[in-house]
């Protein structure tokens, strides 16, 4: 949706999550030595500083990677990442998943971010490095994630996190995700969905584990940032999920214990 301003939440415990799963998932990918298709749907600005009215409106970032950042190894590729990221930008700035990606990823792979938001794909755009195997779409990220699959080079990862304003949005993501199998069966889809005290992320997630049935699930919980907030938790479901994020995910339950 083009009224969402993910500067309000940046850097908040599910984009912990988030981000540090990915960040495993690319540091495990990428140990190869054969280019990668890296795709996202919903990039945002890329790079979010805390400091700014937003950020402390909220207090997000305070109870996200404030207080979560200390628990993680040093050695967490989501640890190693955020600290070379803020060493170019600043340490009040928080990188976005299209910074962390890039940071991970090599000069040959391939990248291709989607952001409709007119204000945030400028942002994007003065965010991101400069490099030619990336592409910036000021599209519809969920038409981009159809046409572009399967990516060359097929071996690869795509990114879905929208922004869950619309109900339909649920019954959306238990259309495309097989979808998006069936056309690029070797493709790593990860999707981030928010868990909320209502629940209905549940129809979604059993619909999937039906259609997808080797889906990974992976979800941790933790206090809202705020009084009344709703959010209490974060998911990512997984298809492809490779064996090293397979094997990172218990660690990373602990972190939000």
């Amino acid at each position: 949706m083009l009224s969402y301003q993910h500067a309000f939440h940046a850097g908040n415990a599910a984009d912990v999550h988030k981000h540090a799963a990915l960040a495993v998932a690319l540091d495990y990918l990428t140990a190869k030595d054969k280019a990668l298709s890296y795709l996202e749907t919903h990039a945002g600005r890329g790079l979010y500083d805390l400091t700014d009215a937003a950020a402390t409106k909220t207090g997000e970032a305070a109870q996200g990677i404030d207080r979560l950042l200390p628990r993680f190894p040093a050695d967490h590729p989501y640890v190693r990442a955020l600290a070379s990221l803020r060493d170019i930008h600043g340490p009040d700035r928080y990188p976005g998943s299209p910074l962390i990606a890039a940071h991970l990823l090599r000069a040959f792979d391939r990248i291709d971010l989607a952001e409709l938001h007119p204000a945030e794909h400028e942002a994007l755009t003065q965010a991101m490095p400069v490099n030619p195997n990336t592409r910036l779409h000021k599209r519809d990220g969920l038409e981009m994630a159809r046409a572009l699959t399967p990516p060359d080079p097929r071996r690869g990862l795509i990114l879905i996190d929208p922004s869950w304003e619309l109900r339909d949005d649920y019954d959306r993501m238990t259309r495309l995700l097989p979808l998006l199998h069936r056309k690029w069966g070797v493709g790593v889809v990860m999707l981030w969905y928010p868990l909320l005290a209502d629940r209905r992320h549940v129809p979604m997630i059993r619909d999937l584990r039906e259609a997808l049935p080797e889906m990974i699930v992976h979800e941790v919980g933790f206090p809202p940032a705020r009084p009344g907030h709703g959010m209490i938790g974060s998911g990512l479901a997984i298809v492809n999920a490779p064996w090293g994020l397979q094997q990172a995910l218990p660690a990373l339950s602990k972190i939000f214990d």
